[in-house]
Formats: structure tokens, sequence, C-alpha cells
């Protein structure tokens, strides 16, 4: 059975990070070996939460994993709470990193043309580096444009974007989506982007590569909740080391997020809480 490296954190309530990353690569037939960079009594978008920082302990797990020949066919790393996180995924990958390990990158920057309270300038770069070394990036489109530009452009780029056309609007993203896997060299998907087409919204998926581009849209539902892009990361990290066309597996997350965002609309439950993936992930296998 091939084996993945889930380097995220672990949330107890909101249904992110590794509480969505286990059962998803578990149920597409590949082993889930998490090192968790934190552990949080909820993910941070509830008022309170408990949150225990785990880079000193990543440090251990390396060490243990080294001595017992650990030899994983893929790594994904995810939430990562500064530069010396980086720099331990990035030793991570020097040791683990052998040349048929096949590694994605879900570059937790920021959303909605903001950057997250964690976000310094140092973790941007350190993100760029593990960019250059990665098989496959999955950001969403202010993370994209973080990897590119820097916080100190983002707004101003985002202000110009979104006065834009949605014609106009999906060539903008479709260049900084090209940029993207040119600068860093990866197969690079920006996820979840709004896309307005004749009066209707639907959720797009933008992949680009050295061959150009591919859009995969399912119809928009709901707002936004917490551990979708998770969710995606997942899928597309166990279809990478399966050998699945990227294109498959981006149509695979696309549609198996978007019948949990229905079902969780109609329960009406909290964006925080996350989605009602669970009774969906027969449909992944």
């Amino acid at each position: 059975m091939k084996k993945i490296a889930v380097i995220n954190d672990l949330s107890g309530i909101g249904k992110c990070s590794l509480t969505a990353a286990l059962p998803v690569i578990s149920v597409m037939g590949v082993q889930a070996c998490p090192l968790p960079t934190a552990i949080l009594s909820a993910q941070t978008g509830f008022e309170t939460f408990y949150y225990d920082d785990y880079t000193e302990h990543m440090e251990e797990i390396i060490l243990c994993w080294k001595q017992m020949g650990f030899c994983p066919d893929g790594i994904y790393t995810g939430f990562l709470s500064g530069a010396a996180q980086a720099d331990k995924v990035l030793r991570f990958i020097d040791i683990f990193g052998h040349k048929g390990a096949r590694i994605l990158l879900d570059p937790v920057l920021g959303d909605n043309g903001a950057e997250y309270p964690i976000y310094t300038e140092a973790l941007c770069e350190k993100m760029r580096v593990l960019a250059e070394k990665a098989s496959i990036i999955t950001p969403n489109l202010t993370e994209a444009l973080l990897l590119l530009y820097g916080k100190e452009k983002i707004r101003e780029i985002w202000k110009k974007m979104s006065g834009l056309s949605p014609k106009d609007f999906m060539e903008e993203v479709q260049k900084t989506g090209k940029k993207l896997s040119e600068t860093f060299g990866v197969e690079a998907v920006i996820t979840g982007i709004d896309l307005i087409e004749e009066e209707s919204v639907s959720m797009g998926n933008l992949i680009t590569d050295h061959r150009g581009y591919t859009w995969v849209k399912v119809k928009k539902e709901g707002g936004s909740y917490s551990g979708t892009g998770d969710l995606f990361a997942s899928v597309l990290s166990a279809g990478m080391v399966k050998g699945t066309d990227i294109a498959q597996s981006v149509q695979k997350a696309a549609d198996f997020i978007s019948k949990a965002i229905h079902d969780t609309v109609l329960e009406g439950t909290d964006r925080n809480e996350g989605v009602c993936f669970e009774k969906h992930l027969r449909e992944l296998l």
C-alpha cells in the first residue's frame, strides 16, 4: 500500500486539516501517516480555541521515522505556523523526499484578498522554496497572488481584479495560473474561484502546467466552509501517488465537495463546523 506523509494541524472540532485528510486519503486506498504541526481544540474560525504548537515535537517524530526507515510515496503539507515550521518541512523533504516521492503543497497564507494572521514575509518566502520542490501546489487565488507578489502588492491587484468583467477576470486568473506554473515549475491548481457566467455562479478550479490550462467547474451553492480546501488537497494527494491524471482528480474532488456542501446547506450547518462529507466518501473509491 502506498503511503503519504500528511503534515498538517489537528483540530478537534471543525472538520479540517488532518480530520479531513485522514478519512479521504484512507478511503482512496492510500495509507495516511500524520505529522501534526499543531494541536487545537477547534479550528481557528471559532471564537475560542486551545492551540499547542508542535514545532519541536515535529523534529522528534522526524528522527523516529528516519530510524524506522520510513519511505513515503508522497508528502502532503498544509498549515504551517511560521517560517520555523517551514524549515522543518524542508528538512523533512531532504530526508524523505526520495526521487520517486511526489509532493503536494497547500500553501496556507490567506483568503478573500487578505493574508491570515500567521502570515509573515519570511513564511511566504519559505512557501516559495517549498513550491519549487513540489509536484503540485493548490493555492486559492489569494495565496497564488501572495506567492507571486507578496503582501505589499496584493491589495492593489485584488482591487483591480475585483472590478473586472467576468470574462476579463477569468483571463486574469489564467494569466496568474500560468505565471505560477512557470515561476515554480509545478502543476498548479488555483482553487475555489467564484465564476459568474450567464447569470449563474459556479465554483471554478484552474489547472495550469507547461501545456496550458484547464477549468473544472461545478455549481456553486452555499458560502465558505471550513475544511473544503483540505478535502480538495487530500483527494489530489491520494490521486497524485496513485498516478491519476490531475484533471480527473480535480473533477473528483470538486464533485465530492459539491455534494458535501449541498447536504451542509440542507442541514443549515454553521460554516465553522465544516461540511457533511462523510456519507459521500464511498464515491472516492
